[in-house]
């Protein structure tokens, strides 16, 4: 028998409507597997870009004794000019120490505190984290140093979560994708078992076995798509309301360092309609081949 995409439209949309309940039973779990799956890929992607900023903001500072001679103070400010993995240093003298530890420290210890014994500081900004232990390493003990502030247990202790973070947002989208996976197989494969009297008879005259395979393909395709569809709304307004949290006057608040760009929202959106649509197809492939004898 020869195939039109008259047929399989018609068939399909015979079948849909048929098992409308079984179909929108699946068409919201996909919907609801893959949301999940596309918010777990966006906190994946916002957790990165927190990473990024948080990586931009580590600042190593070298303590200068408030005894330091000018010369020691110019050879430390002359090697970390030097340094290739140090993109900028800035030299706070003894007084801007002393006025920010007004505002830091509490009365009862900023009044021991004066000028004259406020050591100033060198702030650092290493190219990469990891780099803050060879500042550390090359300056705590040069002469004139006072102590070498480095936050690498902070450091380690951000790129443990992020790593953590990432493989459970990735397992978790497994998971659900493997669970969409099969909902559409079995689907598909009640489909099947409801119509199997009619598809011994179109054996009988003559059909071939991509004719009837194909409607039940592409049943369970547009399931996925429906789905997949439905998951990309709900994972663009999430974006929105997670975007809507984050306050512009708090950019080191985490939603704000989480923000994804435009590109970064059409891209996660895009990948869940296409896992979407191979989750439906696969699914219903599977179906027809385990559980169809044509």
């Amino acid at each position: 028998m020869p195939l039109s995409a008259d047929y399989i439209v018609r068939e399909t949309t015979t079948n849909l409507w048929r098992n409308r309940l079984m179909t929108i039973a699946a068409v919201l779990t996909v919907a609801v597997s893959l949301a999940l799956v596309g918010a777990a890929l966006l906190l994946k992607q916002g957790a990165a870009n927190a990473e990024v900023d948080w990586q931009r903001g580590v600042q190593v500072t070298v303590w200068m004794k408030p005894t330091a001679s000018t010369s020691e103070i110019n050879a430390v400010r002359s090697e970390l000019k030097q340094l290739p993995y140090v993109h900028g240093c800035a030299f706070w003298s003894q007084a801007q120490d002393y006025h920010e530890a007004s505002k830091l420290l509490p009365a009862s210890e900023f009044s021991a505190l004066t000028v004259g014994s406020t050591p100033s500081s060198f702030r650092c900004t290493p190219n990469q984290p990891q780099y803050a232990t060879a500042v550390y390493d090359r300056f705590v003990h040069q002469p004139g140093v006072y102590a070498v502030g480095s936050p690498n247990s902070a450091i380690h202790a951000m790129e443990e979560t992020i790593t953590i973070l990432q493989w459970v947002f990735v397992s978790v989208a497994l998971v659900l994708l493997l669970s969409a996976g099969v909902l559409i197989l079995n689907t598909i494969r009640m489909a099947i078992f409801a119509r199997r009297r009619e598809v011994s008879v179109m054996k009988l005259v003559g059909a071939t076995n991509w004719f009837i395979r194909l409607p039940f393909m592409s049943e369970g395709l547009v399931q996925g798509l429906i789905g997949s569809a439905v998951a990309a709304a709900i994972v663009f307004g999430l974006h929105a309301l997670l975007n809507g949290l984050a306050n512009p006057d708090q950019p080191g608040s985490v939603l704000s360092q989480m923000r994804l760009s435009g590109w970064q929202l059409f891209s996660t959106d895009a990948v869940v309609v296409v896992i979407g649509v191979l989750i439906g197809s696969i699914g219903s492939a599977v179906a027809i081949r385990r559980f169809l004898e044509v």
